[in-house]
């Protein structure tokens, strides 16, 4: 039996009974001992067991279920800078990786929403009292003023109307210091197109990039499906990593495209390519009612579904996937409409414009826009949907950018969007076709980075959004969890299969018990077992408490009063590894979280991981935690530990440990009286 500790105002009894690092054989049947901690003035005991069952009326977890794994895998809920609390940012160091297409281009468009956002990042960051630090690729192409490093710091202090100052350290290889940040609030690094180490996301690189760095905030959307030292590597070596005003609209938008709500759901498809983007037609099937093929794509389509066409026209190695896409769409009853006519131009007299059916442009002619029957086909769809994406030029191997066709559809999207339709447009050239015609992009959906859009319909993951930090997605209803919502909270970070928070809330109906769980397959069986036994005080979350912790907790109406990290995975937890549990956001979390005199509780079989954690919380706990000192009565390797576990329950893992002999390192820290 562990002793009565006597450090804390109140006891807590608390048993661990699982870990959610190792892969474990799961009990069917507990045996609880009887434990005791202090936590507030009352001395309280348990003993007991219960039984896991994994069968569950699958109604009414639907009903309790708060999370939707599915939404989060297909594109996580990543952290923003809108969602961050402002007072964290504070005297930190903010790095900005910011879209110079937006912002640094020849004619600014202030009113647009694209730079009015890419602007408000910047200047809140500086008006919540941190120091900005401003990265990009540039070139004299989007703006013949761009000469320099100082030239952009120009045009950058003009537009934000606040000084910016440009730094020469990335040419020098000199890591930025703390003192360099005293001659202004707003910085500049050099060009980052100039270094090749950018787009090899070389890590010293990013290394030199990040120095003095707390923050990051990557507002550069258009480069987030590729690998890049300054979204990818730079996320490494900063405690926080989130999206900007501008980047977090854009995700915004592309989230939307995925959704079906609305029907009928038409894909207007441009360019070329088929083969390369097989895989983003076919998830446009998946979840539109009609796919129109107005670009080079067309050609494939019209060869699959048995149609003749010039081999000039025939795109190699195509015709294998075109045959699939028909097919798929054939399963899935979706329409595909291709061009029934097109204005032709002659080789030898380029003047010479002549309009052929589909299935009979002769030798010598080339398509090179849309006919009228298939402007009027196009007309009819559009005109009878309620939801349209269009995405690639109108454009044939020889035509222009922006041919007659091109300016009809616009005026046909144009038209349709003041009748309630939902329209997204993608792509620089369909965007500026469509300004052209309305004056305005207000009315759509705007993604200006075509190629982001078509690896998101890939369904490949984006590496400049997978390297933000993730939030909780969802606002939970703490009622629906809880039968009492504003009892005390304690959290279980990698609740594992859930048996010390299903043993103490069968145990303790005095406090509320949350365990926060990455494996999506534990937390369902967890709530499978809650259900079944008819808890009300205990509840899972499917989520990365590493990032989603303050977002989960802050929105409980009790307090929070005990904090486990239990056993985690010495592999997972190198400092050299981005994705370890104990990242510094997290214990800053818990430590701005945590009731004054709570405790947070910390135990490893592995001594380096259990000095690294105790480390890390006090040197990240902002000098509001800090050890019990009274509790240590054992010292291994010349380090003070606590001889037995204070709850006086072994986990699997731990009595495992204990059965080969093997020494546990425990430690508890306790939260500073009004802090």
């Amino acid at each position: 039996m562990s002793p009565v500790l006597k450090t804390v105002q109140t006891t807590l009894s608390l048993n661990k009974l699982s870990s959610s690092n190792y892969p474990r054989k799961e009990k069917k049947l507990l045996q609880h001992g009887s434990c005791s901690f202090p936590i507030n003035n009352v001395q309280l005991s348990f003993r007991g067991g219960f039984e896991v069952v994994s069968n569950v009326n699958r109604s009414h977890k639907e009903k309790t279920c708060l999370y939707d794994e599915g939404e989060l895998e297909a594109l996580p809920h990543v952290q923003t800078l809108r969602e961050f609390p402002r007072e964290e940012l504070v005297a930190k160091v903010v790095m900005v990786r910011f879209d110079s297409t937006i912002l640094l281009g020849e004619k600014l468009d202030l009113s647009s929403q694209s730079a009015s956002k890419a602007l408000y990042t910047i200047k809140y960051l500086h008006e919540c009292g941190a120091k900005v630090i401003l990265m990009s690729e540039w070139s004299r192409k989007i703006n013949p003023k761009l000469l320099d490093a100082q030239a952009v710091a120009d045009i950058l202090s003009s537009v934000l109307q606040l000084n910016v100052i440009a730094l020469r350290c990335i040419s020098c290889k000199s890591p930025l210091r703390r003192e360099d940040l005293q001659k202004a609030d707003i910085f500049l690094l050099e060009n980052l197109s100039e270094y090749k180490e950018e787009v090899a996301n070389c890590s010293k690189f990013a290394e030199l990039l990040s120095s003095e760095v707390d923050i990051l905030v990557n507002d550069s959307f258009c480069q987030s499906h590729k690998v890049l030292a300054s979204t990818v590597g730079v996320a490494r070596f900063c405690y926080a990593s989130m999206a900007g005003f501008s980047f977090e609209e854009n995700l915004h938008q592309l989230k939307k495209i995925a959704k079906t709500k609305k029907k009928p759901y038409l894909a207007v498809i441009g360019g070329g390519n088929l083969k390369r983007n097989a895989a983003a037609l076919q998830f446009l099937a998946s979840r539109c009612d009609a796919l129109v093929f107005v670009g080079q794509m067309s050609f494939q389509i019209m060869r699959a579904l048995g149609h003749s066409i010039p081999t000039n026209l025939v795109e190699r190695d195509a015709h294998k996937a075109a045959l699939d896409i028909v097919q798929f769409a054939h399963d899935k009853n979706v329409l595909m409409s291709y061009p029934k006519d097109f204005w032709c131009t002659n080789q030898h007299l380029p003047t010479e414009l002549e309009v052929f059916p589909a299935h009979g442009v002769s030798a010598s002619w080339l398509p090179v826009d849309l006919g009228p029957r298939s402007l009027e086909e196009i007309y009819s769809l559009v005109t009878n949907s309620k939801k349209i994406i269009w995405i690639g030029p109108v454009k044939f191997s020889s035509s222009k950018p922006c041919t007659v066709g091109t300016s009809k559809l616009a005026q046909m999207l144009c038209k349709q969007s003041q009748c309630e339709c939902e329209i997204t447009i993608v792509g620089s050239t369909a965007c500026k076709v469509i300004k052209n015609e309305s004056n305005s992009l207000s009315s759509f959906n705007v993604l200006e980075n075509a190629s982001v859009v078509w690896e998101f319909l890939k369904e490949q993951k984006l590496p400049g959004v997978m390297s933000l930090d993730r939030a909780y997605p969802f606002e939970i209803d703490w009622s629906v969890a809880y039968h009492d919502a504003s009892l005390p909270l304690v959290v279980d970070i990698g609740s594992g299969n859930g048996l010390f928070i299903m043993g103490m809330a069968q145990n303790r109906k005095d406090l509320n018990f949350l365990g926060l769980e990455i494996n999506g397959k534990l937390v369902r069986r967890c709530l499978d077992s809650v259900h079944q036994s008819g808890i009300r005080n205990a509840y899972f979350i499917g989520s990365n408490a590493t990032t989603t912790f303050r977002s989960i907790v802050s929105s409980y109406p009790g307090e929070l009063v005990l904090v486990s990290v239990q056993c985690p995975n010495p592999d997972f937890n190198k400092p050299e590894n981005r994705w370890s549990m104990l990242q510094r956001s997290l214990i800053e979390a818990v430590a701005d979280l945590l009731a004054s005199k709570g405790k947070v509780f910390l135990q490893s079989d592995v001594e380096a991981v259990a000095m690294r954690m105790k480390e890390q919380f006090l040197q990240y706990g902002k000098g509001k935690l800090h050890l019990s000192h009274d509790q240590y009565n054992i010292r291994i390797n010349g380090n003070a530990w606590l001889e037995e576990n204070p709850f006086g329950i072994h986990s699997d893992w731990e009595q495992h440990v204990i059965d080969r002999g093997a020494p546990m390192y425990r430690l508890m820290l306790s939260k500073s009286t009004g802090s």
